[in-house]
């Protein structure tokens, strides 16, 4: 299954200039972990929640005086659209990530999350229990 199938579309995103205030008030009103930093269409780096917490609260840092470039993750993995599910899990756990931002070329087209992957899995398991239940004697 190509990962284009699960990603989510609509990836938050924020200029390197932002202030990790914004930042942390947009994670909050958008009830996600990640804000994709981009350059235009590209994207350029990631701030999860934990960036926030160890970067800024566990450095001592002024929040009011960092921007997403201060404290952004800069290395980004991302994955292209037609990455296969085994290909993006791989990636995620080679590089200890939860999040994965998936483009095309330079162009951020969506993300997808550990959670997205173990949603996907707990329905799969939830059809297996299904058919194992219907085929089984009753007890």
């Amino acid at each position: 299954m190509p990962i284009e199938d699960l990603a989510r579309s609509d990836a938050v995103t924020a200029d390197t200039d932002t202030p990790v205030t914004e930042l942390a008030t947009t994670m909050d009103e958008e009830n996600v972990g990640s804000v994709v930093i981009t350059n235009d269409e590209a994207a350029v780096g990631i701030v999860t929640d934990r960036d926030l917490a160890v970067r800024v609260i566990g450095a001592g840092s002024d929040p009011t005086e960092q921007t997403a470039e201060d404290v952004m993750t800069s290395d980004l993995q991302t994955a292209e659209p037609d990455a296969g599910f085994y290909e993006a899990t791989t990636m995620m756990a080679d590089h200890g990530i939860r999040r994965l931002p998936v483009c095309e070329g330079d162009t951020l087209v969506g993300i997808i999350t550990a959670d997205d992957v173990t949603e996907l899995l707990a329905d799969e398991h939830q059809q297996l229990g299904d058919i194992i239940r219907g085929q089984r004697p009753e007890y």
